[in-house]
């Protein structure tokens, strides 16, 4: 079990951030910053909140502890002209404002770039959408399966005897919430080095996601054919897949270096194969795999996991096991390297989640508060704006908070 740390020192202390997002994107951006000290406060919708509440596992948002940890949740109102001139008001005082309505709401609303830099000229503005804020799919749906599906991931995901497979989780969303936790780090760099006006960063699902195919399009313009589905084979280099173990276990080899297939060969009995045309080089091997896979197979297969992993161990082989989420909730790795933390929890006693990510030596980030109830801290935000008991509780009944 671990402790909250609310007295923390971090890095990131005295930076404010306007979370008006909702579900994975925005909060994997404001959770990247919050777990370093950023005050992320999260405006919701008065009665509804962030859809991400709602994804519930037996009742209980485990999604929303997870990723609205080190959070605060305020309510309040945007379509009401008292909720707009608050969130105004707030953005002056904020350095950041993180939103992810579909492009041109936040300007019907009144609370576009213009207005925010009226109220805040250094403010940063981070636009999270599915395909950006121009462009002839700025109008579409944006959600991460639709990306996942057109930016060239789930061609290449999968085998080759399957249809493409979309990620069991909310690949595009986590991928660009990190890129856009990094793209907002710079511009407040901007700002405090240069001392210039803040900026609007177009942060689309798509754009980060296609970046990580890397050279896919570079290689069709060489070859102009579209790289296949290989399952958990690759592309690129050979032998690497996974293998199953005498137990029903499952073990992932890769040999991607020269150095590397010549000590698998030798250690499982097979020195032959270095000097076969076939496998002389990594592209005959990617070229022959299936003749390699065969022997590789028939060797691993004919053991169990844990002799299979003492073997390679001893051996200097790169094989490790396929893990799930019961084999490492306890696993000696994650315990001891702490990648799992347990925090206390009213619903579930304790809610075990990912550690803070990043590790600073020097300067480590923290968890420093459970994810808020909805509006729990509606009344110490507004009160800060100079707001007296009686005006939020005007506002309240009024349904702006």
């Amino acid at each position: 079990m671990q402790d909250f740390q609310p007295d923390l020192e971090c890095p990131l202390d005295g930076i404010r951030i306007l979370d008006l997002t909702r579900v994975v994107a925005g909060n994997a951006l404001t959770v990247a910053l919050a777990d370093f000290g950023a005050e992320v406060i999260k405006i919701e919708t008065p009665g509804r909140g962030d859809d991400l509440r709602n994804w519930r596992v037996k009742g209980i948002s485990t999604y929303w502890k997870v990723y609205a940890r080190n959070k605060k949740s305020v309510t309040l109102n945007l379509r009401a002209e008292e909720g707009r001139a608050l969130l105004l008001r707030l953005a002056a005082g904020a350095d950041v404002l993180v939103e992810n309505f579909r492009p041109g709401v936040m300007e019907e609303m009144g609370l576009g770039p213009d207005k925010l830099h009226a109220a805040n000229p250094k403010l940063v503005m981070v636009r999270v959408s599915g395909w950006g804020q121009t462009g002839p799919y700025r109008h579409k749906p944006g959600f991460g399966s639709l990306v996942e599906a057109m930016s060239g991931f789930a061609a290449i995901n999968g085998f080759p005897d399957k249809p493409p497979a979309l990620p069991p989780l909310a690949l595009a969303d986590m991928i660009a919430g990190l890129n856009g936790a990094m793209a907002t780090l710079v511009a407040l760099r901007a700002v405090e080095v240069g001392g210039g006006p803040g900026q609007v960063i177009d942060l689309p699902l798509f754009d980060p996601l296609f970046s990580i195919l890397g050279p896919l399009a570079a290689n069709l313009k060489l070859t102009g054919k579209a790289e296949l589905r290989v399952g958990n084979r690759s592309n690129t280099t050979a032998p690497r897949n996974v293998y199953g173990t005498k137990d029903g276990g499952w073990v992932a080899l890769s040999a991607s270096t020269q150095g590397m297939f010549e000590r698998l060969m030798t250690t499982i009995g097979a020195d032959a194969m270095i000097a076969d045309p076939r496998f002389l080089t990594n592209a005959d091997r990617v070229k022959n795999v299936a003749d390699l896979d065969e022997v590789v197979e028939g060797f691993i297969g004919a053991r169990t996991t844990a002799e299979n992993l003492a073997h390679f161990e001893q051996a200097g082989v790169t094989v490790g096991p396929v893990c799930d989420i019961a084999d490492l909730v306890d696993h000696p790795f994650v315990t001891e390297r702490g990648a799992l933390v347990e925090l206390p929890d009213d619903e579930m006693e304790s809610v075990p989640m990912h550690a803070v990510v990043p590790r600073l030596s020097d300067t480590p980030g923290a968890i420093r508060r459970a994810a808020p109830s909805l509006g729990q801290h509606t009344q110490e935000i507004l009160s800060g704006l100079g707001l007296g008991e009686d005006e939020i509780g005007r506002l309240g009944k009024d349904g702006v908070i």
